[in-house]
Formats: C-alpha cells, sequence, structure tokens
C-alpha cells in the first residue's frame, strides 16, 4: 500500500475520475435491449438519447422499479417511458468535492461530464467515493 501511496496522487477534479466513453441507448430502444447493453458491458446505468443528444439515463434500479416490479415486458416497454430526468451535468474541470455536492442537491447518483457541448464522460457515486478514500489513505501517508 506505501508503495501506491508514494507513486500516484489522487485526482483532483471529475476529469480524472470519469468513465469514458459513455454508453448510450436511443429513446425508442425497448428496455430489454438496454438490459441486454448494460449486462454485456458490466454497467449499472445507460445515457439515454435523442438524435445522438443525451435526454436521460437509466439504470438498474430503475428498471426493477418502473418495468420488473409491475410486471411489465421489457421488450414492449421504451427507454423513454422509464428514463429519468432531467439529467445533471458538470464540466469536466469541476473539483471532486463540488460534484459531490451537486449529486447531494440534486439527489442523483450519476453526474455527466460535458466538455466543449459534447458527452465527455459519467461519473458515478461509488467513482466519487473511490478517490475519496484515496485522498483520506494520502492524508494519513506520513503516519503509514
Amino acid at each position: 500500500m506505501n508503495e501506491v501511496l508514494r507513486e500516484k496522487e489522487p485526482p483532483s477534479i471529475v476529469k480524472g475520475v470519469m468513465t469514458k466513453p459513455v454508453i448510450t441507448i436511443d429513446k425508442d430502444s425497448s428496455v430489454f435491449q438496454a438490459a441486454k447493453v448494460m449486462s454485456e458491458k458490466a454497467i449499472g446505468s445507460i445515457v439515454v438519447t435523442d438524435k445522438g443528444e443525451p435526454v436521460g439515463i437509466t439504470t438498474e434500479r430503475d428498471i426493477l422499479q418502473r418495468v420488473v416490479a409491475k410486471g411489465l415486458d421489457a421488450s414492449n416497454v421504451q427507454m423513454n417511458d422509464v428514463m429519468s430526468q432531467p439529467l445533471i451535468t458538470v464540466n469536466e474541470s469541476v473539483p471532486i468535492i463540488n460534484a459531490i455536492r451537486i449529486m447531494e442537491r440534486n439527489r442523483v447518483r450519476h453526474l455527466l461530464i460535458i466538455e466543449k457541448d459534447e458527452l465527455a464522460g459519467i461519473v458515478t457515486q461509488r467513482d466519487l467515493l473511490r478517490v475519496l478514500v484515496f485522498h483520506v489513505l494520502i492524508s494519513f501517508r506520513p503516519l503509514l
């Protein structure tokens, strides 16, 4: 652990934490298609687009609550009907602590990262928690 702490400083802005490319699906696609993509890519959320522009996000939880728990046929439900919106976006240079505050204030677990009016990446609460833990470990480095 000490070698890892000596070699690398944790990122301080969301650009250093974000996942890219962002996996997307069209709003007219079925929930079944989205679930298949999410399973293949081993991801817990997918950004919903309309003509290539992000318009919403759907998570595993959304699918469970809005489709599975209601006994609906995922092949007959469109992403447009289950996506969460509006999307909460930030610039890639936003400090991690600010991103956490934005997530808390908006009660969301995902932030889309926009740079030059383009979808640059996505960051999750889990991503931010990991980097916070790393920051805490770094602060204790002199004691280790």
